[in-house]
Formats: structure tokens, C-alpha cells, sequence
């Protein structure tokens, strides 16, 4: 009796100060640049009405070839690059608005970038059996967006978060048992 007691105490003091057997993950959304200001300063070395194409390859921000760029469609682009109505044409950007006019022939790119790692923290018998789930995320991300005709950059914005650092927290009373009620209500009521 006294060897199953000694066994079961240090078998739950192996698995609650398990932190490493928690899980993790990062979630990276590749590009030439390792910050958020690393893209930043590339971002504003463009010039509206002076950058090419070509030159932006050479910044690292190839429309092309990077990952994690998305070419916005006419109809979304106006929207996107002038989003309220209530503004007077002459108001607006004039690269926004020289992209505005030229329709089709104005392409808008927009730059998803960044970098965020998840790691799980707590103790890992509440974590496996779902009582308690805490999650620490740090990292960056990154928006640019971009409106380019005839080979030349028109219009450049970028934004974003320079530094992430979040934690989520779950609490779950029933622990393992929590789901079942959710379950049961969808069997429920259809």
C-alpha cells in the first residue's frame, strides 16, 4: 500500500510541473523582413509618383514573388483605398485618386507580414483535462498596402502591431465535460 501511495504522489508531481509537455507553436507569415520595423522602413522608402516596380523588388517587397501579398480586385480596391463616402474627391490622396480614376489599369497590393509565437503556461494536469488553458503570445504584424499603375508606385500605407504580447485564459469548471453540454444542446434543438 505504502509503495502504490509513493508511486501515485510522484506520478502527479511528474505531470503538474510538466510545463514542457504542453503545447506550442508559431505562426510565421514569411517575407524578407524579421520586425516590424524592419518592413516599416522598407515601406517608406517608397516614394508615390518615384518608386518602380523594379525597385521594389530591390526593397524586399517583390509584388510578385513574396508571400503573404494579396492583389485586391478593382471593385475592393476602391473601397479599400477610399473607404469614406463623405470625403470630397479633391480631399482624397492624390494617388488614391489617380488609382481611383484609372479603374482596371490600378492594381492595389496588400502586404500580410509577421511573426507570433504561442507558448502554453500552467500546470499540466488542468491544461490535458481541460479545467484551465493559459496561452502567451508575443510577436509582430504587419499591413502595407500598396497602389501601383504603369510600373510606378501611386499610393503607400502601412500599419500594424510593432510588438504583440497578449495572454488568452480559458477557465472550464467541468474541465473534460465542458463540450458535452454544447453537444448535447445541438442534439437538442436542431
Amino acid at each position: 500500500m505504502a509503495l502504490f501511495r509513493i508511486t501515485w504522489i510522484s506520478s502527479c508531481l511528474l505531470l503538474c510541473g510538466c510545463a514542457n509537455l504542453l503545447p506550442r507553436g508559431d505562426i510565421e507569415k514569411p517575407s524578407g523582413f524579421d520586425s516590424f520595423d524592419a518592413a516599416a522602413q522598407a515601406f517608406d522608402a517608397v516614394v508615390p509618383y518615384r518608386t518602380t516596380v523594379e525597385q521594389l523588388s530591390a526593397l524586399g517587397l517583390d509584388l510578385q514573388a513574396s508571400p503573404n501579398v494579396t492583389l485586391i480586385q478593382y471593385p475592393q480596391s476602391t473601397g479599400r483605398l477610399a473607404p469614406d463616402r463623405g470625403v470630397p474627391f479633391e480631399a482624397i490622396d492624390p494617388g488614391i485618386r489617380d488609382c481611383i480614376v484609372a479603374r482596371l489599369a490600378c492594381q492595389a497590393y496588400e502586404f500580410h507580414l509577421g511573426r507570433e509565437r504561442s507558448r502554453r503556461e500552467g500546470g499540466f494536469l488542468s491544461d490535458f483535462l481541460n479545467f484551465r488553458r493559459t496561452t502567451h503570445v508575443t510577436g509582430w504584424r504587419f499591413e502595407g498596402l500598396l497602389a501601383v499603375r504603369d510600373g510606378g508606385v501611386l499610393f503607400r500605407s502601412h500599419g500594424g502591431e510593432r510588438r504583440t504580447d497578449r495572454t488568452d485564459r480559458q477557465v472550464n469548471p467541468l474541465g473534460p465535460l465542458q463540450g458535452a453540454g454544447d453537444a448535447i444542446g445541438r442534439l437538442l434543438m436542431p
